[in-house]
């Protein structure tokens, strides 16, 4: 715990799995991680890349102390550095492979610096998924695929906004609308609900589902909100909305630019970082639509 918030949490064995083989780690290779925690999941890459070729950084102090006890006791071989894992780990050697283990809006600058041409980063993305990103043979950006879904702890420091409770207690109730589109969508289509993520970044969504009855919840963080409930066997969706901003509308309009663009599937869309953007991307990085952060629309389209 930090400032009374969680500052460490533990991955189910599929997500660390399915990270580990996105980063391609081969024997001999120097890595860096991110977010040292229980010390687990260094002591995993130090069993691929060999001994004393792994570093790991961690915030908490008394995190990182119990980090190192615990690889020490169990072989050693790993560098435990207390600071910020937003810096990576400056004045050390060149990596080849670098893994993060909490979410970031934007990819740190440092990691790429700190990552040789060709290297390999996986690193959760914002609220939703986690990426693979190579960095180019000049080492002025870092591209690659979009490798799963997941949730992560956010980087520390990251202002997670006002929960849907929060706000929807804050603000009047609003009268039922008709919601055209199939609601059961948003809950079942995880490229829909990656592509809403990045067409309407500041929108949060939540869903859930009861035998033929599909729920949403919608809100901005601040002041709005919104919710969405259809019915399979009544072939409808309401929704009721409040705050300043009309969240269904937007929701809607977000789905129909993923349509425009081919409603591309998750894993066709990718992201790239350069020293003084990011922007995720589909289909493909140079011709596909894509997505600056913070904007919501493509800005070309293939």
């Amino acid at each position: 715990m930090s400032d009374g918030l969680p500052s460490s949490s533990l991955s189910c064995e599929d997500v660390v799995a399915d990270m580990l083989d996105s980063l391609m780690l081969e024997p001999g290779q120097p890595t860096l991680e991110l977010g040292a925690a229980t010390g687990r999941n260094a002591r995993l890459l130090a069993e691929r890349a060999g001994p004393g070729l792994v570093t790991t950084v961690e915030c908490d102090p008394q995190l990182a102390a119990a980090a190192a006890a615990s690889l020490a006791a169990t072989g050693g071989g790993v560098e435990v550095v207390t600071g910020d894992g937003a810096a990576g780990a400056p004045g050390r050697r060149e990596f080849q492979r670098v893994m993060s283990t909490f979410a970031v809006e934007w990819i740190p600058w440092a990691w790429v610096e700190q990552t040789a041409p060709g290297g390999r980063i996986v690193t959760p993305w914002g609220r939703l998924g986690h990426v693979a990103l190579t960095v180019a043979p000049d080492g002025e950006s870092a591209t690659g695929w979009v490798q799963g879904l997941a949730t992560f702890m956010p980087a520390r420091g990251t202002d997670q906004g006002l929960e849907w409770e929060q706000i929807r207690y804050s603000q009047p109730s609003a009268a039922e609308e008709p919601f055209a589109r199939d609601a059961q969508q948003l809950h079942e289509n995880a490229s829909l609900l990656f592509a809403l993520r990045v067409i309407a970044p500041d929108i949060r969504v939540r869903t859930a589902a009861d035998g033929s009855v599909a729920r949403v919840w919608l809100h901005d963080g601040e002041a709005s909100w919104a919710t969405i409930e259809s019915s399979r066997h009544e072939g409808s969706a309401l929704s009721r909305q409040s705050g300043p901003r009309r969240l269904v509308a937007e929701l809607e309009a977000a789905w129909r630019g993923w349509e425009a663009v081919g409603a591309p599937e998750l894993y066709d869309f990718g992201l790239t970082r350069t020293r003084d953007e990011q922007y995720i991307w589909a289909l493909d990085a140079e011709a596909g639509p894509r997505w600056p952060l913070g904007e919501t629309w493509p800005l070309q389209a293939a």
